[in-house]
């Protein structure tokens, strides 16, 4: 099977989303970081009546420059009266506008002395009013479908009177990692030939991250039965399986055979580097990521890979990432035949931003992923000078921003 292109992989992934995503009902206090499913139309007006923006005096502009008579006082939350001719009304900020008045006078600019306030200086008619609507009219649509919900976004919500929103269902995403040489940190001591399992963590908080459900099962030796076995259970309970390790082709890499075995294999190697061997298929009706195990393979090929489609699966709509030009601190002497991602330092020098790789390179080493502030994309085909531009990908869009 020939390597993929990255941008024809990401096709047939996307092209597999679910055609239906379940949605629920959930109240403010659990809407954090949740995905609207359904845009809310607001049913009233924000503010909903004309309101005073300071502390000062509510009147009619034309009333000025006389002194005027203070007839009420009207603070936040209570209901004023009609405003006489030639008086003015005490007022307060939040406060309801009382009908007649077109004109709020900051307190700073005026002067109340036995029961007559003056007005010191030239006023606006209308300054200083919150227009009834004029946040949010009825009818509006406050939020479409598809946002994340953000604290403010909940404040917003409450604002317009909603106690609850649909939201789609979180996905359940089952962690499986394979190899007879996984340990888990904390469960004894490891041996020279055990690793321990960094994939399963890594993978875990990303999904997390995502607002996702990790479902974690033990490591799984290299036994194609078990792991067989060990997918079909997984399809009974997550929404999707993501695999690390035994997606190569050696003999003891059993992931890739039993997928094909127990359902069907779409994808498999891409066109980059690290994370060749990634597969992509469906145990049953479940989607299914086969990752590599080398955890940087691992860590690039869920950021661009798997992200998108969990994002999209989710019922985001994601954003381009973004691309930034900086001055290459390395070379690249060998033209390759795959697109390259290496991990790099962002350092601002004389006034531009230089890369300078963040460790060593090797897809086992995850000392590098931690270090790097972003990664350059190296062209197939490209060599990289001292101080050529490259483009580099940001870690914090890599990690944790919704893109296509």
């Amino acid at each position: 099977m020939a390597l993929t292109p990255l941008s024809d992989a990401l096709a047939t992934v996307l092209a597999a989303l679910p055609a239906k995503r379940d949605t629920e009902q959930v109240g403010l206090d659990d809407a954090l970081n949740r995905v609207l499913a359904v845009a809310i139309i607001s049913t009233l007006d924000v503010p909903a009546a004309d309101n005073s923006a300071m502390d000062g005096y509510a009147l009619r502009a034309s009333d000025v420059p006389s002194a005027l008579a203070v007839s009420q006082r009207i603070a936040a939350g209570q209901a004023p009266e009609p405003l006489a001719p030639g008086t003015a009304a005490r007022i307060f900020t939040g406060a309801i506008m009382p009908e007649g008045a077109d004109t709020v006078v900051m307190q700073e600019d005026a002067l109340e002395r036995d029961g007559q306030v003056s007005i010191l200086g030239c006023i606006t008619p209308g300054q200083h009013v919150r227009r009834r609507g004029a946040d949010i009219a009825a009818g509006a649509e406050v939020m479409a479908a598809g946002k994340v919900l953000t604290p403010q976004d909940i404040g917003l919500l409450a604002a317009v009177g909603c106690a609850s929103v649909t939201v789609y269902r979180r996905l359940r995403v089952a962690v499986l990692s394979t190899g007879d040489e996984l340990v888990t940190p904390g469960q004894g001591a490891r041996a020279p030939w055990q690793v321990y399992n960094s994939n399963q963590y890594q993978l875990s908080a990303q999904l997390r991250a995502l607002g996702l459900i990790p479902v974690v099962f033990d490591p799984l030796p290299d036994n194609p039965e078990i792991i067989g076995d060990a997918l079909e259970h997984a399809t009974q309970t997550a929404d999707v399986l993501l695999t690390t390790g035994g997606v190569s082709v050696g003999e003891e890499d059993h992931v890739r055979g039993q997928i094909e075995a127990r359902g069907e294999l779409a994808l498999w190697k891409l066109a980059i580097k690290p994370g060749k061997p990634l597969s992509f298929g469906h145990v049953g009706n479940t989607p299914i990521f086969g990752l590599p195990g080398n955890p940087v393979s691992a860590w690039v090929t869920f950021a661009l890979v798997v992200k998108p489609w969990l994002l999209r699966a989710q019922g985001i709509t994601p954003q381009p990432m973004h691309r930034i030009t900086v001055r290459a601190g390395f070379e690249v002497n060998r033209a390759g035949t795959r697109e390259e991602y290496l991990r790099v330092k962002l350092l601002s020098t004389n006034g531009y931003l230089r890369a300078e790789l963040a460790g060593n390179q090797s897809s086992g080493v995850l000392s590098s992923v931690s270090a790097a502030d972003a990664v350059a994309v190296i062209p197939v085909g490209r060599t990289v000078a001292l101080e050529d531009e490259v483009e580099v990908l940001l870690m914090s869009e890599l990690l944790t921003a919704p893109y296509s």
